[in-house]
């Protein structure tokens, strides 16, 4: 149970790693740099830092396309500056927030590299695919003039995969319950790292069901309470905090 309900009343400071100081001259952000940084947030009276996505990525869609959850952007550092960076900042009184990204996964992380190479890999089930193109697959694009479909075909599956944003972002299955477990190991991995709150991003379509058969978008609310429930046996304080594009008495109903 979260006593002092801190976030009401936080000073929130968002910042990118790559963009806000370097510290040994390569012309990118790191943790070292933010480290140097932390009295004078601390001075201006923040109580938050929330850092857009720092784990490696190819880099097309600023980090939001992930490749391993379980490791530092070289370009950022090490998990151990990470983790120095975060104790650093509790020492200050100040909470790490983290964009969680799990709609999807960058189409080079090692889960999609091995469902489209094998259909009987669990990670094949971990994707959404369809046999043939499914009807209306060019409505609901995010990015219109950019994003032709939500549908893309994989030569090497021989099958279609679901993409709600760019192509290069396949959407994880995050109705199989091994998709489920996973997120909550990453979950408990970022809480071990000194991490207070997850900025889940974008909610909307996390919990959404998918798939070619999908006729009308159904949220998985129930994954969103063990999820919440996960963080609060971890760690009291911890919080979901998320994009929720649903309206406000259809997620009141939902107690969202």
């Amino acid at each position: 149970m979260i006593n002092d309900l801190w976030y009401k009343n936080a000073v929130v400071y968002c910042l990118s790693v790559a963009t806000y100081m370097d510290a040994n001259g390569d012309g990118v952000g790191d943790f070292s740099g933010l480290m140097r940084r932390l009295d004078y947030l601390a001075g201006l009276g923040v109580t938050a830092i929330w850092l857009m996505p720092f784990q490696t990525s190819p880099g097309k869609d600023d980090g939001y396309d992930l490749s391993d959850y379980y490791a530092v952007n070289p370009a950022y550092g090490t998990l151990g500056d990470f983790v120095e960076f975060s104790h650093a900042a509790e020492q200050r009184g100040i909470r790490v927030i983290i964009d969680l990204v799990v709609n999807h996964t960058s189409d080079q992380h090692p889960w999609f590299q091995e469902a489209r190479r094998d259909p009987k890999s669990k990670y094949r089930d971990w994707y959404v695919w369809s046999d043939k193109k499914p009807p209306g697959a060019d409505k609901g694009v995010v990015f219109p003039g950019v994003q032709k479909s939500t549908w893309n075909y994989d030569p090497v599956a021989k099958a279609w995969y679901f993409h709600r944003f760019y192509e290069f972002q396949p959407d994880l299955n995050t109705s199989n319950p091994e998709v489920q477990a996973e997120i909550l190991k990453i979950m408990g991995f970022l809480l071990q790292l000194g991490v207070s709150v997850s900025g889940w991003m974008p909610f909307h379509s996390s919990l959404r069901k998918k798939g070619a058969d999908v006729t009308r978008p159904t949220e998985q609310y129930d994954m969103l309470q063990v999820f919440s429930e996960f963080l609060t046996w971890r760690k009291g304080e911890a919080i979901i905090l998320a994009e929720a594009n649903v309206r406000l008495r259809r997620a009141a109903a939902n107690d969202v």
